[in-house]
């Protein structure tokens, strides 16, 4: 991987660290799930109007075609059923569990479905990061305890389900701007408008918990409206110039501070052994980078 493609990656893992810790944050008793959901993606849009359209007129982006609007709302899906189930972790488990649970296996599946599905073929270095990315995830999980029956930490489950998502999307996308052409930003932002459809009639079901919602937290719905589609446009980048097996793993970099936000700052305690669980995973990011 590029110096270039590796710093967006970088760069991408830091924002989505800080917009998942934000996320936290948010008050939920007043609204959550597909009300915040429909919130995200409709700030996104908004933000994102000026932008989506210099790239379509100005940069003369070329307009998806049958099959690209296909995975346009395929991407959506997968993304709306994502941003579900890591809500749904982070109302049960702690963000240090949840997070790098999601985050762990999430690469780790990309770099399956990659070798089987894109043809990939990650070196004896790469397979060695995976071994050290799914011991990380058990450590900071809760480490021996997911082995015994019922002992299951809150919140590991989703966190699991979240990271299928993850990888389910991330190949979606990767063929989208590698196989397909399409322009990164231009491809997200219109799977945002078709999250807006999709996640506005469970949203108004209760339309006075999305007024609700806003006022208790709109600062952070804008951070996390603005920083987070930011961050994947940086990965969708990223993509069109790396294997997925590379950027996947690699932009899980990020769990090392979500992992220290979580401990430090949210007070979630057991510092040591998710730091250390970090540590092990970031080894594994970086066999996986290399191989």
């Amino acid at each position: 991987m590029s110096l270039t493609a590796l710093a967006l990656v970088v760069t991408a893992a830091f924002l989505h660290a800080t917009w998942n810790f934000v996320a936290k944050r948010i008050d939920t008793r007043e609204g959550g799930g597909a009300q915040l959901v429909f919130l995200y993606a409709l700030l996104t849009v908004v933000l994102y109007t000026p932008l989506a359209l210099y790239f379509l007129i100005g940069a003369q982006a070329d307009w998806p075609s049958p099959l690209g609007w296909a995975v346009i709302a395929l991407s959506a899906l997968l993304h709306y059923g994502y941003t579900l189930v890591l809500q749904r972790g982070y109302r049960v488990g702690d963000l240090s569990v949840v997070y790098p649970l999601a985050r762990g296996t999430g690469p780790l599946l990309s770099s399956l479905g990659a070798i089987v599905l894109l043809g990939e073929r990650p070196g004896w270095l790469a397979l060695a990061g995976i071994g050290l990315v799914v011991g990380g995830v058990l450590v900071i999980a809760g480490g021996e305890r997911l082995l015994r029956r019922g002992s299951m930490h809150a919140g590991a489950g989703w966190g699991v389900l979240t990271g299928g998502f993850i990888a389910a999307y991330t190949l979606a996308d990767a063929y989208a701007v590698r196989s397909l052409m399409l322009a990164p930003l231009v491809y997200y932002y219109l799977e945002n408008v078709l999250r807006v459809g999709l996640s506005a009639p469970a949203a108004f079901t209760r339309p006075s918990r999305i007024a609700m919602l806003w006022q208790a937290n709109w600062r952070k719905i804008m951070l996390i409206s603005t920083i987070s589609p930011m961050s994947y446009f940086l990965i969708l980048t990223a993509l069109k110039y790396a294997p997925v097996s590379h950027v996947a793993p690699a932009r899980e970099m990020s769990m090392m501070v979500a992992a220290l936000l979580g401990v430090r700052v949210l007070g979630e305690g057991e510092m040591h052994r998710r730091v250390g669980g970090a540590v092990l995973i970031a080894l594994g990011v970086v066999g996986l980078t290399l191989g």
